[in-house]
């Protein structure tokens, strides 16, 4: 199933967040990328509907089996492409803005090609 970039966003949001807090509410995605409520309302309701997550009657976001495989895949990407910027000597918080940028469209054939470079050259 194709799942569109702004929904690999949320699954991505939803996994950080749960890191760093432990449990994750729709607030909480909508203070940490900038969007109003009813915006991610309703992108919470379109992931629950195809069953990238689920919601609880207390309103806590549980990333289900698809939605944490896609979660994981994308933010290891973002963590990954960061830090072979910064090698680079790119400064950290543009290398993770554009990180962020080119991680749904960077084929997956590059991104291992990337990946390995960066692997023969770490100390």
């Amino acid at each position: 199933m194709k799942i569109h970039e702004s929904a690999e966003d949320y699954l991505e949001k939803i996994l950080m967040l749960r890191e760093q807090k432990g449990s994750v509410r729709s607030i909480d995605i909508a203070v940490a990328m900038g969007f109003s409520k009813p915006s991610v309302s309703i992108a919470m309701k379109n992931l629950r509907e195809n069953g990238y997550i689920s919601v609880d009657a207390d309103g806590f976001i549980t990333l289900e089996e698809p939605g944490l495989e896609i979660a994981r895949r994308i933010y290891d990407r973002h963590r990954k492409l960061t830090a072979f910027f910064v090698a680079l000597g790119v400064d950290p918080d543009i290398a993770a803005h554009d990180a962020c940028k080119i991680e749904h469209d960077l084929s997956e054939e590059t991104y291992r090609k990337m990946i390995a470079f960066a692997e023969q050259y770490k100390q």
